[in-house]
């Protein structure tokens, strides 16, 4: 399913939720087969958004599909035409950077809302967009300048150039459990993507710095030099290195979303920037919607919204009673008025 703009939609789509009024009543249930005149109602109630069935799976993300789809075509083109000694089409990237960064810019209420991130495969083009547009939204949060922003959304798109260089498979393979040749090889991909730009006078020594650390961590724990002293820009793309590797199995052992958020507060101010991470989990949301929870009252939960203010205090439909029974009658429960009630955690369907 995918999330789809009223003004949008043309007729005949098929609800893959149901759409709730503001007391969580249902206005049309799932598997409602979308007609003019109920579009025509949902906008008359300032409805903007729904749910409606593809034969893709859950894809509600930061930028519009159609958007990133040409963003990571774009990245592709240029990288898979460079070589290790020609450099002259990288310099798009900046160009690319500024597009990606504008994207989101003109949309202000991008900055402002609460992302369900999907885990995806180890494709390192879709990697280097996903991590633009989450350092971008963090930098956004931190106030930092355009010219800080714009550094960080060229690095992002550069610092997996040295993977290109490998030959040794890393996808979704934790590389302590590589061979001692095949992990020093793949910790060395940092350098070699420093190493083929340092000449080049088009990105700035800061963007090289970012692409040389960014596997570095705050406790001198990181790869390949183990640097202590990072810039605030490279602390933003390492942190969202590190969680979006985690989710499509770079490097380490895919997880889910809730794992990678785990292990990132696990080591808030030691690995990590705690502010940092206070703004990237502003616009993260820790249990995506379309996702089962279990809550501490033993009820199974379905996510069916998040809450802006509060990434971790979704809106949750309860599906099972704590005796594993399905529920006859619609129970929703928003984690910002039921205060008593957490998540304790995800679980299959």
């Amino acid at each position: 399913m995918k999330i789809c703009k009223v003004s949008q939609l043309k007729g005949g789509e098929v609800l893959a939720r149901a759409v709730l009024t503001e007391s969580y009543q249902v206005l049309l249930g799932e598997g409602t087969r979308l007609q003019p005149e109920y579009i025509n109602k949902l906008q008359q109630l300032g409805i903007e958004e729904v749910f409606v069935e593809t034969e893709d799976a859950e894809k509600i993300e930061i930028l519009r599909e159609e958007t990133e789809t040409q963003f990571k075509e774009k990245v592709r083109e240029i990288l898979e035409h460079h070589t290790y000694s020609h450099n002259q089409e990288l310099e798009q990237l900046a160009e690319t950077a500024d597009h990606l960064i504008s994207s989101i810019l003109k949309e202000e209420e991008l900055v402002e809302q609460v992302y369900d991130i999907r885990e995806r495969s180890s494709d390192l083009y879709e990697h280097s967009i996903s991590i633009c547009t989450l350092a971008v939204l963090t930098a956004l949060k931190l106030k930092m300048n355009r010219e800080m922003v714009h550094d960080i959304g060229v690095a992002c798109l550069l610092h997996d150039l040295g993977l290109r260089y490998l030959t040794i498979q890393y996808a979704n393979q934790p590389i302590e459990e590589l061979s001692k040749d095949a992990r020093n090889e793949f910790m060395k991909h940092p350098v070699y993507a420093y190493s083929a730009l340092k000449k080049e006078k088009w990105i700035s020594d800061d963007v090289k710095n970012m692409i040389l650390y960014h596997h570095e961590q705050m406790d001198g724990s990181g790869y390949p030099l183990h640097a202590r002293m990072l810039t605030l820009e490279s602390r933003v793309l390492n942190l969202c290195e590190a969680f979006d590797e985690m989710i499509c199995g770079i490097g380490c052992k895919r997880r889910k979303v809730y794992e990678a958020i785990e292990e990132l507060k696990k080591y808030r101010g030691i690995r990590y920037d705690g502010r940092i991470l206070d703004a990237f989990l502003e616009f993260t949301a820790v249990y995506p919607a379309g996702s089962f929870v279990l809550t501490n009252e033993g009820e199974t939960a379905l996510i069916i919204c998040q809450n802006k203010q509060s990434p971790d205090r979704p809106v949750l439909r309860i599906v099972k009673d704590k005796e594993g029974n399905s529920l006859t009658k619609e129970v929703i429960k928003d984690l910002l008025v039921f205060t008593d009630v957490f998540i304790e955690k995800a679980v299959e369907k």
